[in-house]
């Protein structure tokens, strides 16, 4: 609903779309061409269509532009626009959606067969990169540690900036950053690969993670600090 809000909001206030014997050169063009065509730039900036997977038909659009701006005669009514906008996001967000548990599927199965790769009964993927013995934290440990959290692509989304580490009670973080973590000793470092499940699951966070993504965290555990309170 957020994303059609902002659409329309858009689609209403912007005008002088329609411009005509547009030039390939737009700092030269025409007053009304160059205006036409920046506002076409923050629109599409804005609307993000491509993220989206959305096909889009832009003499249809600048035609429903021209009919709002100018006040013609309406192809449809207010509502069934609404609804059609409503209808593609959600079918857009469910196809990525599909595809997203597709990839990840893909990932983990190929990923669990490599010789390195351990996999625990929940389905979390581990790898050790520095072993160290000793104590293990607790479900109720904070932790001291320096971490970097990327997609399966590579993507950085997430990463420890604080001085000599991160403190971080393992009860508040996500199902799979606590079993992790809870294997490690001081000074080791894991990369651990989170599948969704264990993570932020078939919704993510929008705008941040997306729906079925396996994370990817290189963790360090620098240091127990202590148990929190049961």
């Amino acid at each position: 609903m957020k994303k059609t809000i902002i659409f329309l909001c858009l689609f209403f206030t912007v005008f002088f779309l329609h411009a005509k014997g547009i030039q390939d050169d737009y700092r030269n063009a025409d007053e009304k061409a160059r205006l036409s065509y920046a506002f076409g730039m923050i629109i599409g900036s804005q609307l993000g269509i491509d993220k989206m997977g959305i096909e889009f038909d832009y003499n249809a659009f600048a035609d429903g532009l021209r009919a709002t701006v100018e006040g013609e005669q309406k192809k449809i009514s207010d509502q069934e626009a609404l609804e059609i906008i409503e209808a593609a996001l959600y079918n857009a967000e469910e196809k990525q959606s599909s595809g997203n548990k597709a990839a990840e599927d893909e990932f983990l199965a190929t990923n669990g067969k490599r010789q390195e790769v351990k996999t625990t009964a929940s389905g979390l993927q581990y790898e050790i990169v520095q072993k160290t013995e000793g104590e293990k934290p607790k479900k109720n440990s904070v932790v001291r540690v320096n971490y970097t959290g990327t997609f399966l692509d590579g993507r950085p989304f997430d990463s420890s900036s604080e001085e000599g580490g991160a403190y971080i009670p393992l009860e508040n973080v996500i199902p799979g950053w606590t079993e992790g973590l809870m294997l490690m000793s001081r000074g080791s470092v894991y990369r651990l690969y989170i599948p969704s499940n264990l993570a932020y699951g078939k919704d993510g966070i929008q705008g941040v993670i997306p729906a079925y993504s396996t994370l990817i965290f290189i963790v360090e555990l620098i240091d127990i600090i202590e148990d929190s309170d049961e």
